[in-house]
């Protein structure tokens, strides 16, 4: 009898690293995509196999390469393929009155085609499964400074409820919307904390809450086109001006 086993795009760096060992706890062997982030692969590959699960690097750029050959790689390699995580993310910040075609192209391959494409040759090749998407709790926002950025990860959370309708019964597809929880590096202290005045529950996430999140929709039978908001409750801050917090 073949492991269940897991194909983790962007699974070697940030979050993605988190959740590919998460999985690896859970009794996943694990298919780990990498673009050019091969060293940090072998040393996630390590310490997944000192975990006592297979653990193989599969290389594949969003922007050039055959994604149904990544598919197939994977499942030859690991025949009980039961789980899509497309974690992988391309970011850059533009508002729409300076965003080129080329950044538009970048963003919405790798956030939104691909992750759409992966889960229709997912969905073509194992019997039964799931799809988690990890999409970014900014989509409850319209901030035009991350124009292209933010919606191809709109678009992504479209489809993800789209998808689960489409392919119900045998795969169920949901998402996870992080929020101020493994910020940037080039984020400041001071940038962090303002972030955290916003948030109702005061506080920064932890990755272990996302693995938390990623637990429940692996275990919930149950749940399909959802879109698990781990962000303090920061996406329904949505009050708005009124004459009540008006300060003249």
């Amino acid at each position: 009898m073949c492991h269940q086993a897991a194909l983790v795009t962007g699974g070697a760096t940030r979050l993605g690293r988190y959740f590919s060992e998460a999985l690896a706890d859970a009794g996943y062997d694990i298919a780990l995509h990498v673009n050019r982030s091969r060293e940090e692969a072998e040393e996630v590959a390590r310490g997944i196999r000192a975990k006592g699960r297979e653990c193989a690097i599969f290389s594949c750029d969003f922007l050039n390469d055959d994604l149904n050959a990544l598919i197939q790689s994977v499942k030859q390699r690991f025949p009980g393929l039961n789980l899509l995580l497309n974690s992988a993310s391309a970011y850059e910040s533009a508002p729409i009155a300076t965003t080129e075609l080329a950044m538009l192209e970048t963003q919405f391959r790798v956030n939104m085609f691909t992750p759409l494409l992966l889960t229709r040759h997912f969905a073509e090749t194992v019997q039964e499964g799931q799809v988690i998407n990890i999409i970014d709790n900014k989509v409850a926002y319209h901030q035009y400074p991350y124009a292209a950025y933010l919606l191809s990860k709109k678009s992504l959370a479209e489809m993800t409820r789209m998808a689960a309708l489409e392919f119900s019964p045998h795969i169920r597809i949901n998402g996870i919307a992080p929020g101020v929880i493994l910020p940037a590096s080039q984020r400041t202290s001071d940038y962090i904390k303002w972030r955290i005045e916003g948030i109702p529950l005061k506080r920064q996430g932890d990755p272990d809450h996302l693995v938390q999140a990623l637990h429940y929709l692996l275990d919930n039978l149950f749940v399909t086109g959802q879109i698990l908001f781990v962000d303090g409750g920061e996406s329904i801050n949505l009050e708005g001006r009124h004459s009540e917090n008006y300060s003249a």
